[in-house]
């Protein structure tokens, strides 16, 4: 249960500050404002909840890690509901608090940071841009994490790569579907707004996941693995010396 307490916790601050500066400072930071507080968050939850959980706070990233063999079914499972209530709670607070401005504030209308694609919203990309991004987008992330976190990755560094990835995802990303490549994420937020974010939410559940698959399927199969060190082959005089030893 510590586990996925932890997954909630972080995706509650992923998606608080991610969304949250969006919605209520987007107009002042802009683009890369917003990705810098997405990826900022995410940083501040590895540091914080990895140890426990590896902070995966994305049902695409637990997929691809289960997908590579490193997780077993029923802790996924667990993740997901983790992440999930976490992206939902966070939602709600968020509306709670933009609620308080004092000309009042219409969420059907200014929404919270969900996510979409076509007419009326960001740079009104096609459905077909907003797959390839999200597919194209989740599949690196997955990869950058899957490979930051293997064995042979340096240790304590994997957290800081791959909030940078997030934030280079969001700048190049934002205006062609506000970012999902986390399913959770996009939950959150549409479950709130409902209308035009809800019709459109099925493509941020499946495209970001079948990235993950495809992500954790290169890393079962070797190739991205990087392959173990090579054992220590002594000379044969080393030997000889040795056993005259």
């Amino acid at each position: 249960m510590k586990k996925y307490l932890a997954e909630l916790v972080g995706t509650f601050i992923l998606v608080l500050f991610g969304c949250g500066t969006a919605v209520v400072a987007g107009d002042k930071v802009g683009v890369v404002g917003i990705a810098f507080a997405f990826g900022f968050a995410l940083i501040g939850a590895a540091y914080g909840i990895g140890p426990i959980s590896g902070c995966h706070i994305n049902p695409a990233v637990s997929l691809g890690v289960w997908t590579a063999g490193r997780m077993k079914t029923g802790e996924m499972i667990g993740y997901w509901i983790g992440q999930c209530a976490g992206a939902i709670l966070a939602a709600g607070v968020l509306s709670v608090i933009v609620h308080g401005v004092s000309n009042g504030y219409d969420v059907a209308t200014s929404g919270l940071g969900q996510n979409g694609w076509g007419a009326g919203y960001q740079g009104e990309y096609n459905v077909t841009s907003a797959i390839v991004f999200e597919f194209i987008a989740t599949l690196i992330f997955v990869i950058v994490i899957l490979g930051s976190t293997q064995k042979a990755a340096p240790a304590g560094f994997a957290g800081l790569g791959i909030g940078i990835t997030l934030v280079v995802i969001h700048i190049f990303g934002i205006r062609i579907t506000g970012v999902s490549v986390n399913p959770a994420r996009s939950l959150g937020p549409a479950l709130f707004v409902g209308g035009k974010a809800l019709n459109q939410l099925w493509l941020f559940l499946l495209v970001p996941s079948i990235a993950g698959i495809v992500a954790g399927l290169l890393f079962r199969l070797k190739l991205l693995e990087a392959d173990p060190p090579m054992p220590e082959i002594k000379n044969r005089r080393g030997t000889e010396n040795e056993m005259a030893v």
